[in-house]
């Protein structure tokens, strides 16, 4: 009998609901259906692929390419014969492809495209181990024979028995190395996470209850697969609650998708929740007269209905009656017209969210729930369960898994999600593994209730000339409240004051930029630098003095993935934003 793995739920599903919808893929303007019988088989096909190619336990492939079955598919064979996948980010250079490829010693690597398979032929002579490159559908192979079509890989397995197959998912170990997910990381080279079978299913258990998931549910795929938050909410959540997944057709399109496809669950990164909200905020500002004051009442009512849902309490019948009125009138076309028209679980996470993003969608009778983790605890150590949700926190711990705060503020977590170590890095593995405790690198505290908040990365800490340790996360966040700010970098490490980089939102930054190049008076430039600088100083006025913002610039474009201030899941690396405007830097603190 095979042990309780994610590949083994995958073909429980196809017994139990063989045509059900596993996963849709838009082709001609239509979504197509995948069943589980089908979505199971071709796990088979690759799987059997995969042992003819020589591969098998403890062997590995990598993947770099956007969101497709094709990823899926690999992903849970190489696991089934008892093999672990790597997920290599689609904004990685050639070197760093390489660098990932030949560390988790794949012999298989699965690519996307023409683009991608550049990357890999560019750097191939220093990847000895690499035997075969397989190229999703639709892009071409070229002459090398040992790049292979999805179709010319499927048939290499057409020998290999399913019985051999079977054996080998029947053999799979609980604690046996199941995948390697590969830390974007803000410094240093990224590190190979090893999850087990069995930090997978028992995390994937978890969710589905927290979330309460079920074979009616479905979620929209569209976030870097590489990310075990992604990996959660597309492959090992669905296939242990039976519910079905959208892959969107681009990132690009990832808002259209979301308006046709309507998911149930939906899980974004902070900046996929601060531009829609930028969107929304933006057309209910447009509203006049009468249609503003119903908004601006709708939104109170919405605001006060989940302040007493989160706290597992019953509304007043006042409430209940103005959220009635307000859903026919607001809510629910609001809702549609952004693609959460079925919307009944959407989760935030991978980074800190602002709390003013937060309450402006619980506003509009969508409460965001805000879910803390790593991938070293395969995703999740607190989430904001409905009933039990405080906006501003992320959440209590979930279930089954100790989390304390050490002596230094550290957040310090204990449980069956925990990994088993960094891939071929004992010393790493031994700091941060400590008599079974992962030390997360994250500041926190619990407030009194039981809820988990949290301020700051240990290794962001700056120390000031005068020697005052100060977290700059939470004076970010403050700043970014506003909305002209899109980003903000608090500077100060070694020096006598702190200072901040703003980034503004694109629409301020266009008129900014336009400012820029006229002569004469810069009205628009000075009212911008007058409202940051009014932020500045409302931001300031809660903090000690130490902790004061003493100067700001305003930079002159966004932070980016290409230009190296951001990681492929979106968060700031400080280091690449100090190297990459000192100059800036270095002109808020000349005399």
């Amino acid at each position: 009998m095979p042990s309780d793995t994610i590949p083994a739920r995958l073909f429980v599903r196809a017994k139990e609901r063989p045509e059900a919808p596993a996963y849709l893929v838009k082709e001609g303007g239509a979504w197509k259906m995948t069943t589980w019988r089908q979505y199971a088989s071709e796990v088979k096909g690759a799987a059997k692929s995969l042992l003819a190619l020589g591969l098998g336990a403890s062997s590995t492939v990598s993947i770099i390419g956007f969101n497709r079955p094709e990823w899926v598919i690999l992903d849970v064979a190489a696991m089934a014969i008892g093999g672990a996948p790597a997920g290599i980010y689609t904004t990685s250079s050639a070197e760093e492809v390489q660098f990932i490829v030949h560390h988790a010693e794949s012999k298989v690597l699965l690519v996307e495209n023409e683009r991608q398979l550049e990357k890999v032929t560019k750097v191939w002579g220093e990847l000895p181990l690499l035997e075969h490159v397989v190229v999703m559908r639709g892009s071409g192979t070229g002459s090398d024979p040992r790049v292979l079509s999805w179709d010319d890989f499927l048939s290499r397995g057409k020998d290999v028995t399913d019985e051999a197959f079977f054996e080998r998912l029947d053999a799979l170990e609980p604690d046996g190395l199941a995948t390697l997910i590969y830390t974007s990381g803000t410094t240093g080279p990224p590190k190979g996470v090893m999850l087990s079978h069995r930090n997978l299913s028992w995390t994937a258990d978890v969710a589905k209850r927290m979330t309460e998931l079920t074979p009616w549910d479905c979620s929209l795929s569209y976030l870097p697969l590489s990310h075990i938050a992604e990996q959660v909410f597309t492959i090992h959540g669905p296939i242990t609650a039976g519910s079905s997944v959208y892959f969107a057709e681009s990132i690009e399109k990832m808002a259209e998708n979301l308006r046709e496809v309507q998911p149930t669950v939906f899980f974004g990164v902070p900046r996929v929740w601060e531009k829609l909200h930028t969107g929304v905020a933006g057309k209910l500002g447009e509203a006049k007269g009468l249609r503003r004051a119903i908004a601006e009442q709708a939104m109170q009512t919405g605001r006060a209905l989940h302040e007493v849902l989160n706290r597992d309490e019953a509304p007043s019948s006042v409430v209940k009656l103005k959220h009635r009125l307000f859903e026919r009138l607001v809510y629910a076309k609001v809702k549609q017209a952004v693609g959460f028209g079925r919307a009944r679980v959407c989760v935030s996470g991978a980074a800190p969210i602002g709390k003013e993003v937060i309450d402006f969608f619980a506003g509009l009778d969508l409460p965001i729930r805000e879910v803390y983790g790593q991938s070293e605890d395969t995703g999740p150590t607190s989430f904001n369960l409905p009933g039990r949700s405080r906006f501003g926190t992320v959440g209590p711990a979930i279930p089954g898994v100790e989390v304390r705060i050490a002596e230094d503020g550290e957040i310090q977590v204990k449980g069956p999600n925990v990994f088993l170590g960094y891939y071929k890095d004992p010393k790493a593995t031994g700091e941060t593994l400590v008599d079974g405790w992962l030390c997360s690198g994250d500041l926190g505290k619990f407030d009194q209730d039981g809820f988990l908040h949290i301020t700051g990365r240990k290794k962001d800490i700056i120390i000031t000339a005068g020697g005052k340790n100060i977290t700059p996360q939470n004076i970010e966040l403050s700043l970014k409240e506003h909305p002209l700010v899109a980003e903000a970098v608090v500077i100060g490490d070694r020096r006598r004051y702190l200072t901040a980089l703003i980034v503004l939102n694109a629409e301020a930054a266009e008129r900014f930029a336009a400012e820029q190049t006229l002569s004469g008076p810069l009205h628009e430039n000075a009212q911008i630098r007058l409202e940051v600088q009014q932020r500045v100083d409302e931001v300031n006025a809660q903090l000690g003095q130490v902790e004061t913002v003493k100067r700001f610039t305003i930079v002159s474009r966004a932070f980016g993935i290409d230009t190296g201030e951001l990681t492929p899941t979106l968060k700031v690396k400080r280091r690449s934003v100090a190297e990459n405007f000192a100059r800036e830097i270095d002109a808020m603190y000349a005399e």
